[in-house]
């Protein structure tokens, strides 16, 4: 004879149900946007043709990003533009107490060699420029080609009311290849032992 279950007690009554899983199906409308949208992605990865349309990305070559061809003009307010204006501004008055100008500054309309070593290897540490005294440090370029190094040196010296001759490429080369220096130069007293003793 079967044992008939004890009624529940009455903690048991108070309890809720046991949940239950239940299978709920995506609504359809979801699912058919979804599809929509996979659908156009690969239409338009299929149709875009996206390694012969510069539109579509980065298309340039190792030759590209190796700099202008010899014999092709480079502008030196471009270069200028995207390498300086952010620390010595637009006007080269530079940023007072932060950034030296190179409107009028010694260090650029003074000895060519001062300027080209100042690009190619960065300088740290106290710097007077106009009479004023600045503390900061300003990374090398090197990076950047002998030509363009020339075209914003010459720029540089050229603009605002600096009057000074223009840089040659190859005085950037020679600087480049006579230096063994692999860090920036050490602020004044640095750039007066290069230039002789004199800015």
């Amino acid at each position: 004879m079967a044992t008939q279950a004890p009624p529940p007690t009455p903690a048991q009554l108070r309890e809720e149900a046991e949940p239950t899983e239940r299978t709920q199906p995506i609504p359809l409308i979801v699912a058919g946007v979804t599809l929509a949208m996979v659908l156009a992605g690969v239409g338009y990865i299929l149709l875009s043709e996206p390694f012969g349309a510069p539109a579509l990305g980065d298309q340039r070559t190792v030759a590209d990003l190796a700099g202008p061809p010899a014999g092709v003009a480079i502008d030196g307010k471009q270069v200028y533009t995207a390498n300086c204006v952010a620390c010595h501004q637009a006007t080269g008055a530079g940023l007072p107490n932060v950034f030296p100008p190179l409107d009028g500054s010694e260090w650029v309309t003074g000895e060519p060699r001062v300027l080209a070593n100042i690009l190619l290897h960065g300088v740290t540490g106290e710097l007077t420029v106009k009479g004023a005294t600045y503390q900061g440090a300003m990374p090398a370029f090197a990076q950047l080609g002998d030509a363009e190094l020339a075209a914003v040196a010459s720029y540089v010296r050229s603009s605002w009311s600096n009057k000074a001759e223009p840089l040659d490429a190859a005085l950037i080369a020679g600087e480049r290849k006579a230096s063994t220096r692999d860090k920036p130069f050490e602020g004044e007293a640095g750039l007066k032992a290069l230039a002789g003793g004199s800015n």
